[in-house]
């Protein structure tokens, strides 16, 4: 009988279907021809379909237009037969399709062109409001831009608004304000989104002591408008910024154990309103005992004011050369911009001090007012007189229960005292002021704030509104500051460059006035929750060891960190620039 036997059967070692690319026969002629995919579910009707225009893409492959009478082919038709079903069009893989002589084909039109519609002047009306034409404002391609044409996609009513270079401001990172050592340990992380979830009520305060002289409020700053500004003046006077542990008055009410915290109300606003910080800044935190002491860096970011923190696109500073490419250099424009992040917190530092310095009536009357004691940190050899400042140093009660002995002593202070409002020694018409500035509403970095000069008399709750907005986080630490310090009023100028380009003369254009407590609900400020805060950052320090802690807050993330930091830390350069004073003497 005849024989059968079963020809070699090469099965796909990769686990796919069809035959295995690495194991052909050799003998087998076709091994380089591509195969076609295909699905299991793949249905056949038909060998070949040779009227289905849709599915073949030869023109697209040899790099020719689509016909205009493809069925489907084109963005607007139906799509109706596109991609049945899975592998559909590879068939042109195999096809032989010649370029050459259907690229050289064209029809020759003998007919006249129409005549255009319209006269000269329609030229570019299809171009109009709501158009897609390359004349529509702000549409022109490179145009810097802004918005395209109104109506459409990515319009005002679209879906969205893209700006220029708007995908690369989403990518901008910005660096810490401290450096953080491979010898620092990270012993806590927490995230904002459960710093807003705290609360603590607190009562009203225990005063301990009071320093220094307030010189009274000129009310005649009230009345400026617009039309009647004031050019903004350089004072020469001399104001402390002193740190926690290098206050006198903190370290002698230390030693008597008044409280277990001790802090300034610059250093407890930042911690109060954590939550809607954008800008990186951090907290030394020095454990002594039974004692906690919050300090600043000299130099750190609690010395400058910053500017449009939380506006949407917030200044920037020039990208710093990629350390991991030796050969880029940084770019250094010919002349320093004015519009950065850097030199408008400076800007805005000098504008509060001054505006500070000049709104006081200096000459009697009204006489000044001495507090209990003078300023603490004014020495004989200080020759530059002195601002008005006063100092209260005010105890606050953070216990939950009657037994429980958790007590901040803060230095909190006032910067003015209205006339006529009771006694200032008794905490009477205290007044703190503070300054906004406007530097240029056309550059980056405005956060689309509108002209002061006209809209501030005619719309001033347009121009509060938007400062709210772009500059939340300042604005809640002021409002912080005036509560802690007990000031009935806060007074907050509006202060603009004289030109826009000069960041060296400024004009007053208006004051407000308005109660800490009235102004803090406006804010959407929560003290309470300000609280919280500071008791959830004390018990987590109060539980580690004694030693020296720095609380970071992430330059992009809405994150604070807690680090174990050496003790010299902070400290080494002091040391080595007072040994290298000692030397040159």
């Amino acid at each position: 009988m005849p024989s059968f036997s079963l020809p070699p059967i090469h099965d796909n070692p990769d686990g796919g279907w069809g035959p295995s690319t690495s194991n052909f026969p050799d003998q087998f002629k076709f091994k380089d021809i591509p195969y076609a995919p295909y699905s299991k579910t793949d249905k056949l009707g038909r060998f070949a379909d040779w009227n289905d225009l849709s599915s073949d893409n030869r023109q697209n492959i040899a790099g020719l237009p689509p016909t205009q009478g493809s069925r489907g082919g084109g963005q607007g038709g139906r799509g109706r037969d596109r991609n049945q079903a899975f592998g559909s069009g590879t068939a042109s893989a195999f096809a032989y399709f010649h370029v050459e002589d259907e690229s050289s084909f064209s029809l020759v039109d003998n007919k006249a062109a129409p005549a255009r519609r319209g006269t000269g002047f329609n030229r570019g009306r299809g171009n109009v409001r709501g158009g897609a034409g390359y004349g529509a404002r702000g549409a022109a391609r490179g145009a810097r831009g802004g918005p395209a044409f109104r109506g459409g996609a990515g319009q005002r009513g679209g879906t969205q608004r893209r700006g220029w270079r708007d995908w690369e401001k989403n990518n901008r990172t910005r660096e810490s304000s401290v450096v953080i050592s491979p010898q620092w340990s990270m012993l806590e992380e927490i995230e904002f989104h459960r710093l807003a979830k705290l609360r603590l009520e607190v009562d009203e305060p225990e005063e301990l002591d009071s320093y220094g002289r307030l010189f009274a409020y000129d009310k005649s700053y009230d009345r400026v408008t617009t039309k009647t500004e004031k050019p903004l003046q350089l004072v020469d006077r001399i104001k402390y910024n002193t740190t926690t542990s290098d206050d006198p008055v903190i370290q002698q009410l230390a030693s008597t154990g008044v409280a277990k915290v001790y802090t300034t109300d610059v250093i407890l606003s930042v911690l109060m309103c954590a939550p809607r910080s954008v800008y990186p800044w951090d907290i030394v935190i020095v454990r002594e005992g039974d004692s906690l002491f919050l300090d600043k860096r000299d130099g750190g970011p609690f010395d400058t004011v910053t500017v449009n923190e939380n506006a949407a696109d917030p200044p920037q500073d020039p990208a710093p050369p990629n350390p991991n490419n030796p050969t880029e250099k940084a770019v250094v424009p010919e002349t320093a911009a004015i519009n950065t992040a850097t030199s408008l917190s400076l800007e805005a530092t000098y504008i509060n001090q001054n505006f500070g310095f000049q709104s006081v009536i200096e000459t009697a009357p009204p006489p000044p007012v001495d507090f209990a004691h003078p300023n603490p940190f004014y020495g004989p050899e200080e020759t530059e007189p002195l601002a008005s400042c006063g100092y209260r140093y005010r105890l606050f009660d953070l216990g939950i229960t009657e037994d429980e002995d958790i007590k901040i002593c803060v230095r909190t202070e006032v910067d003015a005292y209205s006339p006529g409002s009771g006694s200032p020694r008794d905490g009477q018409g205290l007044v703190t002021i503070r300054a906004l500035n406007e530097f240029d509403p056309r550059a980056q970095g405005a956060g689309g704030a509108p002209d002061w000069r006209s809209k501030l008399d005619s719309q001033r709750g347009a121009v509060v509104a938007t400062e709210m907005k772009n500059n939340s986080c300042k604005l809640a630490k002021w409002t912080v500051q005036s509560v802690l310090a007990g000031a009935e009023l806060m007074k907050i100028g509006y202060i603009s460059r004289a030109n826009a380009r000069d960041n060296t003369r400024h004009v007053i254009l208006s004051t407000a006035s308005m109660r800490p407590t009235d102004f803090a609900a406006q804010l959407n400020v929560s003290l309470a929750n300000g609280w919280g805060i500071v008791r959830t950052v004390t018990d987590m320090c109060m539980k580690m060891p004694e030693g020296k802690y720095v609380l970071v807050k992430d330059p992009n993330k809405p994150v604070i960190r807690l680090y174990a930091v050496p003790l010299s830390t902070f400290t080494v350069e002091d040391e080595e620039g007072s040994a290298g004073g000692s030397e040159e003497e």
